[in-house]
């Protein structure tokens, strides 16, 4: 029987895979059309960049729960793709994370991935963030692993600990995070290539890489993460930043030159654009029931 899109033992045995899993983040509905145009199959839902595509505001705390959901499960509708869900910190504790991965389950995310920050969070590539402590953090993952109905959904360990405790610290927590259960570790913002060894040499389980354009973390091609032993890449900002300075400089154009014809920033061709987000089956519909 073959496998289908959205169905988590795909997404296991990618991971386990000798190649280097690349996930790319998409930011908007626009551009999980476009990120399964290109190929690709397995995709992030970044809280940061849905928080700022949806809301115009930054990745803070702010947007929570419910405002998550509802864009992983338009994500998921959209796209028809394997989501890795960004789920923060569980919004709140042990009782919020089992609710949370119940309901990012049903929204039809694929992996979970919780982080052990202190509520209200911060981007992880910006300063003074806290953490909670490590066993509390360890509880977390036991909770999201119980609650998943799915024995298939993978519960992913981020820790933002190497900006206050240090990169041996670090390591220490995710080993931890792994021995509670989680099926893959996420060390953020790792400053260079050699910590970046080091953590996938002293953890053993899965590793994801974030390669977030304009971050502490060295941007890498495919080829060298794989060599230091990252199964999984996520790249959350690269569309997020790559529409934002087209669109800039399409709108200064307008604005200075009163012309909507950019000469910097080539267009997409409108009937593509149209095509991708499916309005052939509109207009099939309405031929089959146009009245004569």
């Amino acid at each position: 029987m073959a496998e289908t899109l959205c169905t988590t033992p795909t997404l296991a045995q990618r991971i386990a895979a000798p190649e280097l899993l690349i996930v790319p983040g998409v930011h908007d509905m626009i551009a999980a059309r476009l990120a399964r145009k290109v190929g690709f199959d397995v995709l992030y839902g970044s809280g940061f960049w849905l928080t700022a595509s949806a809301h115009g505001i930054p990745d803070a705390g702010i947007v929570g729960y419910a405002e998550m959901h509802e864009r992983i499960a338009r994500l998921v509708k959209v796209s028809g793709a394997t989501v890795i869900a960004d789920a923060d910190t569980g919004y709140g504790g042990l009782l919020n994370v089992h609710h949370t991965v119940r309901g990012f389950e049903e929204a039809g995310a694929a992996a979970i991935q919780i982080e052990d920050q202190v509520f209200p969070k911060k981007c992880g590539h910006t300063p003074n963030r806290q953490v909670v402590s490590a066993e509390e953090m360890a509880d977390k993952i036991r909770v999201a692993c119980e609650a998943r109905q799915n024995p298939n959904t993978l519960i992913i360990a981020r820790t933002d600990s190497r900006e206050s405790e240090g990169l041996s610290r670090s390591i220490d927590r995710a080993q931890l995070y792994a021995e509670a259960g989680a099926d893959m570790l996420f060390v953020e913002a790792l400053h260079d290539v050699e910590e970046m060894r080091t953590a996938c040499r002293e953890i053993a389980a899965p590793m994801m890489a974030n390669m977030s354009n304009g971050g502490y973390t060295p941007m890498l091609g495919a080829a060298e993460l794989l060599d230091i032993g990252y199964a999984a890449a996520i790249y959350p900002a690269l569309s997020g930043l790559a529409s934002t300075h087209a669109i800039e400089r399409s709108y200064r154009e307008l604005k200075d030159k009163g012309d909507p014809r950019p000469s910097q920033v080539d267009l997409a061709d409108f009937r593509g654009f149209c095509d991708m987000i499916g309005f052939p089956e509109v207009w099939a519909f309405d031929a089959k029931w146009a009245r004569e």
